[in-house]
């Protein structure tokens, strides 16, 4: 929860400084990717990375995918960090506040504190 504070305290801090973090790197997932995630078996984490619902059980392709996509996404973060001076951490959550507010509705998206919720 602490490290959660932080970052979300040095996005606050990076965004009132008027300093911008591109989050377009991360690439577009797949069919599979997008067709869990509108049955909520997929979504978009708080931390930039994307996550099996609670509750759902996803095949090994879909895992492998999802592993695939993140690395991609880590490497992403990576490089974005080093080009703005941040950690990858705080590259990651600016991510994932894009990925999170721009999720459609009927997805599931893990919030703030951790817990999953279906976007209206």
């Amino acid at each position: 929860m602490k490290m959660n504070t932080t970052i979300i305290a040095a996005v606050a801090a990076l965004t009132a400084a008027g300093m911008t973090v591109a989050t377009s790197p991360v690439s577009a997932a797949s069919a599979a990717i997008e067709s869990a995630k509108s049955q909520c078996v997929v979504g978009e984490r708080n931390d930039g990375y994307l996550g099996v619902v609670p509750g759902e059980t996803a095949a090994a392709d879909l895992l492998r995918e999802i592993r695939r996509v993140n690395q991609e996404r880590k490497a992403a973060y990576e490089r974005l960090a080093e080009r703005n001076g941040v950690s990858v951490a705080v590259a990651a959550a600016l991510t994932a506040e894009r990925l999170i507010n721009s999720a459609k509705s009927g997805e599931c998206v893990q919030d703030a504190s951790g817990d999953w919720i279906k976007k209206a």
